[in-house]
């Protein structure tokens, strides 16, 4: 390509993305675009693969965003020569290193079209949520509970879609192997896949009674109470994966759960890394003389003691006082001392600053 669009506007994702983030926007895309589908778009793959093959590599998307270009091979201009051929087919080792080094499962993408006799097991959906946190808790973590209203595993039948105590028989679709043979006709000609039996849902069992609960669904929707650890020095728009705790799938596994978390900010203390900081006014006569000042830290009330001759804006530090870091260790608490100057003076106070002025204070 003599230009390029952004990588990251290609996906449809932000320069702050994760690698998950950039993964499920590949593959939402890439189903879409697929050359196979009815909406594809052969360019449009080639230059979604090329995008994903950089940003999913974390040399080559450190090279990519400090030069706007990789150096590391592999994806590049030019490194996709993709689509076409005489009979406009899809070569497919143009592509298999970029998805490779990204983690990538092809299966994912190509499950539809390319069988390899291995079954593709059910999943069920991903949920993602939004949780607010008060900075307190994003500092020393903490524990919340949710109510999810979700398809989870029937209690009565465990998932098996039977009645309690009910015979089961094998599935006379599949011969009790969960599983069949489905020929497709594509670009490729005839390719036979194995999908999951849909009579008894890839388990090769049917029971004779189904469960009146799920009615033999072995999943149905409910509310589901979930426990997360909110864990110490999270920042906001950070996000925390569950895994299976996601939407059931009947035969096969559950889905996760992602919960963004936003912080609640706080007016007196900001985090920088492990610390925090704080802002103190101090009077001026107590810059100069030096004092103690009790201030309000997140864990309750401290002592500090403030030099005597202390310059506007130097920090003074408490040991512990900072974001929990696990196993008993916090980072340290900064106080930046602002000296606060008085608007007016009193006669006798005036005549104090002359005195000092004239001593060349």
């Amino acid at each position: 390509m003599s230009t390029k669009r952004d990588y990251y506007e290609v996906l449809g994702v932000t320069k702050s993305a994760t690698k998950e983030e950039i993964k499920k926007a590949f593959h939402k895309l890439a189903h879409k675009f697929h050359p196979d589908k009815s909406t594809g778009d052969a360019d449009k793959f080639k230059e979604l693969s090329e995008a994903y093959s950089t940003l999913s590599d974390d040399k080559k998307r450190a090279e990519y965003d400090s030069y706007g270009r990789t150096f590391s091979g592999g994806a590049g201009p030019g490194g996709f020569n993709g689509f076409g051929g005489q009979q406009g087919g899809f070569d497919f080792s143009q592509f298999q290193d970029a998805f490779n080094q990204g983690g990538f499962d092809m299966g994912d993408i190509f499950g539809d079209f390319f069988g390899g006799g291995a079954t593709r097991a059910r999943r069920g959906r991903d949920i993602s949520i939004d949780i607010e946190v008060s900075f307190k808790e994003s500092v020393f973590g903490a524990k919340r509970s949710v109510l999810l209203a979700k398809m989870g595993q029937c209690d009565t039948c465990n998932g098996s879609g039977g009645a309690p105590g009910t015979k089961v028989n094998t599935c006379k679709h599949c011969n009790g192997a969960g599983k069949v043979h489905e020929t497709n006709n594509s670009i490729f000609g005839s390719i036979t896949t194995v999908q999951p039996c849909r009579q008894c849902k890839g388990t090769g069992k049917i029971p004779e009674e189904r469960c009146d609960t799920c009615r033999g669904e072995g999943v149905y929707r409910k509310q589901e109470e979930i426990e997360l650890m909110i864990p110490a020095g999270i920042e906001g728009g950070e996000m925390i994966r569950l895994s299976g705790m996601g939407e059931a799938a009947a035969g096969g596994t559950a889905g996760d759960l992602y919960v963004k978390v936003h912080v609640t900010p706080d007016p007196r203390f900001k985090k920088d890394g492990v610390n925090l900081v704080m802002d103190l006014s101090v009077k001026l006569s107590d810059a100069l003389l030096g004092t103690d000042y009790k201030i309000e830290t997140l864990d309750g009330t401290e002592d500090l003691t403030i030099p005597q001759g202390v310059t506007h804006g130097e920090l003074l530090r408490i040991k512990g006082k900072g974001v929990a870091q696990g196993k008993g260790k916090r980072g340290d608490l900064f106080v930046r001392v602002k000296i606060t100057l008085p608007t007016k003076l009193s006669r006798s106070a005036r005549g104090l600053v002359e005195k000092l002025r004239e001593e060349g204070v």
